[in-house]
């Protein structure tokens, strides 16, 4: 006798691609159950006071440049479901030793203009992709697969395939190179490496096209807004509840996974083809993340002017110090000069912090597991630019790669990105396959950062994944 089917489809983990698949299942009419490990939905969308009461804040994901351009975060009416995205005044900074530097402004225009001598390089670089972007955000966010414009895709592809330092080599003066090797290194690859221009690209593109905001309150509003918008549909949440193994999932018709190829290993092992294993063992994890939060009793006091009114602030110096910094990290060694992503989201949100007080959020990478505190080195990076800084910390929370790997399973080794961007994984992730969301077990999908197109808090990765189910097992289509 058949087991009784109760749901249409589990959904195994509640990152925001987890909630997109869900969502995407759940809106074409299917029941849908999502299973949660921790007692609260949101991956590295979660919010906390984790250094004094009344500052909050963000534990992983913090700026959301893609989440406001998601093709599909964009559908939904999350506004209704309590989500406020907060537009820092200055989307980043880029700042210098002194009272210098660089900005992203939301304004492409304000942008150029302020990189002087480089502004018509900077528009013939990103007027192009803006005019396009709602269509190259779609092609962009996916799996490889016949492009709607071969020619628009071409013509980004060149540029994107580039390595940073190439592309950068455009400009002529330190500031327009340093404002987009700083974007770049968010690739976490040495920024030499091929690919790493798309990230540049994209990244800045979707600053001009939609800003680098925060969220009202924390970014766990944002996984809040997404819960409430699935449970209205008629989903059902169930947190608390890990799976080590498939005989705990529920019966259903299809599974989806937003988890990474080694928990996928755990779970699903004896039910996978001895290839699909094979492939999944030799996937490749980035550089990990050493994270920072302090409570403050004031702003940072940045000497450079735009950088004390951004929510976003990129510290490393030039981009070949920012290279440099990239480079010793994909070799395994510690820099003594970090690059540093911040952000200083209670600037702009009143919410995240006692009236006067600041929450401050920043990483630097380190090779993957790494064991060494680099808390020093990161404060230094930002005293270095804002002399001053330590008189200001009132408390200090610091999150180890292995910290990180146990707030979610999924950033292995502290790698925040699902596993390394570099070119052999771009698309090909985790397997080499024209459908990467599918496994060798008929019904089961990986809906992670580990597949297409990556990290970042976009749902697309799970968009894509619930799309292939609804073909595959209910003979559906979704848009």
């Amino acid at each position: 006798m058949a087991e009784q089917v109760e749901y249409d489809a589990v959904v195994v983990g509640s990152g925001p691609n987890g909630l997109a698949a869900a969502i995407a299942l759940q809106r074409e009419g299917l029941s849908v159950l999502m299973l949660e490990a921790k007692k609260t939905i949101g991956g590295g969308m979660r919010s906390g006071e984790i250094t004094l009461p009344g500052f909050i804040h963000d534990i992983c994901s913090s700026a959301h440049p893609m989440a406001t351009t998601s093709p599909f975060f964009r559908t939904l009416p999350l506004e209704q479901f309590g989500l406020t995205y907060i537009q820092p005044e200055i989307a980043a900074a880029h700042p210098f030793e002194g009272n210098k530097g660089a900005t992203l402004h939301r304004s492409l225009e304000s942008t150029a203009e302020a990189l002087g001598e480089d502004a018509q390089a900077y528009r013939s670089l990103f007027q192009p992709i803006l005019s396009h972007w709602e269509q190259l955000s779609t092609e962009i966010l996916g799996p490889l697969r016949i492009p709607s414009d071969p020619l628009l895709l071409a013509r980004f592809g060149i540029k994107a395939g580039l390595s940073a330092t190439h592309l950068a080599s455009r400009f002529k003066t330190t500031r327009a190179r340093a404002l987009f090797g700083g974007v770049a290194a968010h690739a976490m690859q040495p920024l030499s490496a091929l690919t790493t221009a798309a990230v540049g690209l994209v990244l800045t593109a979707a600053g001009h096209y939609g800003g680098w905001p925060g969220v009202e309150g924390g970014t766990q509003k944002l996984a809040d807004a997404l819960g409430s918008y699935f449970r209205s549909l008629g989903g059902v949440i169930e947190t608390e509840c890990e799976i080590t193994s498939l005989k705990q999932v529920p019966p259903s018709r299809a599974a989806l996974f937003d988890v990474s190829p080694k928990q996928f290993l755990r779970i699903a092992n004896s039910e996978l083809s001895s290839n699909y294993r094979w492939q999944l063992e030799r996937f490749r994890y980035g550089m990990g993340a050493f994270k920072i939060d302090w409570a403050l009793s004031g702003p940072v006091p940045f000497l450079h002017a735009d950088a004390r009114r951004a929510g976003t602030v990129h510290l490393g110096g030039t981009l070949e110090e920012i290279a440099r910094s990239e480079y010793e990290v994909s070799r395994g060694r510690h820099p003594e000069r970090p690059y540093v992503l911040l952000t200083q989201q209670s600037l702009f949100d009143a919410t995240r912090a006692p009236a006067g007080k600041h929450t401050l959020w920043a990483y630097c990478h380190v090779p993957n597991g790494s064991t060494r505190d680099m808390t020093e080195k990161i404060e230094s990076q930002i005293e270095r630019y804002a002399p001053g800084f330590r008189d200001l910390i009132l408390a200090t929370t610091v999150t180890t790669p292995a910290d990180l790997e146990a707030y979610n399973a999924n950033y292995v080794g502290g790698d925040i990105n699902g596993g390394s961007l570099d070119l052999r994984q771009l698309f090909t992730r985790p397997t080499l396959s024209l459908s990467p969301y599918r496994t060798s077990r008929p019904g089961l999908y990986l809906c992670s950062a580990s597949t297409p197109p990556g990290g970042g808090v976009h749902g697309m990765c799970g968009f894509h994944a619930a799309r292939l189910a609804l073909e595959e097992v209910f003979g559906k289509s979704s848009n």
